[in-house]
């Protein structure tokens, strides 16, 4: 059974979820006090974390960060903020998907299904394979990017997102198909989660002094460049 931390301030709303999940044969933890969360997030090693953004003590994005610190376990946050910026912000800091309040339980139950397919089950990176395009190569293993003696680190989302257009490099992926690749449905991810993670990527590549490497054109979605086109920028 997967272990659900569930970080959310507002009682009713957290007994709601809780008894929800456990009738899908989920283990729910909630935080025995606000203060120590960190600490209890440690103690309950959980397989998926729910997280508030509005919550005493500290905020959603600073328990994002410390929790990403120590763990690369799938983090969506449930937030009544629905401002562009804070989505982004969360992403920035680690979190896997974005909620705004309110929303169904249906949806919830769908995305934590598929966060946990993706991460644990039938669609779960095992391998330790690398997969190149010109100069820059992804490692599954660990999870980086590369290139030519230069190194960052992805999420499971970029690495995803990277794979995907490596293997279409030199030709446009929809944005269609690259939700599908790492979200499983496009009916329930909000399309500025797509934004926001190929914003970080692009950040990324620039670290790696090959910033102009992904395009984009409205309506044919993104390409990586052919090798030939960026190799040596």
């Amino acid at each position: 059974m997967y272990r659900i931390f569930l970080i959310e301030d507002d009682v009713q709303l957290g007994e709601l979820i809780h008894n929800h999940l456990e009738r899908y044969g989920y283990v729910v933890y909630q935080p025995k006090s606000f203060m120590n969360i960190v600490e209890e997030f440690a103690e309950v090693r959980p397989d998926l974390v729910l997280l508030d953004i509005n919550l005493p003590y500290y905020d959603g994005y600073y328990l994002c960060r410390s929790f990403r610190q120590q763990s690369k376990v799938p983090i969506l946050v449930l937030s009544a903020r629905s401002q562009e910026l804070d989505q982004i912000m969360a992403i920035e800091l680690g979190a896997d998907d974005y909620m705004t309040k309110p929303f169904t339980f249906d949806i919830l139950l769908s995305k934590i299904k598929a966060t946990i397919r993706r991460v644990y089950g039938e669609y779960a990176t095992n391998d330790d394979s690398t997969t190149c395009a010109g100069p820059l190569c992804i490692h599954a293993k660990d999870l980086t990017l590369t290139c030519r003696g230069k190194k960052v680190e992805l999420s499971k989302n970029e690495y995803k997102l990277l794979k995907k257009l490596m293997a279409h490099h030199g030709a446009f992926v929809s944005r269609e198909e690259l939700i599908e690749e790492v979200w499983d449905s496009v009916t329930f991810v909000d399309d500025n989660t797509l934004t926001v993670n190929i914003a970080r990527i692009k950040q990324k590549l620039s670290e790696l002094g090959v910033g102009q490497t992904i395009k984009s054109r409205r309506g044919a979605g993104y390409m990586l460049q052919d090798p030939d086109v960026y190799e040596g920028l």
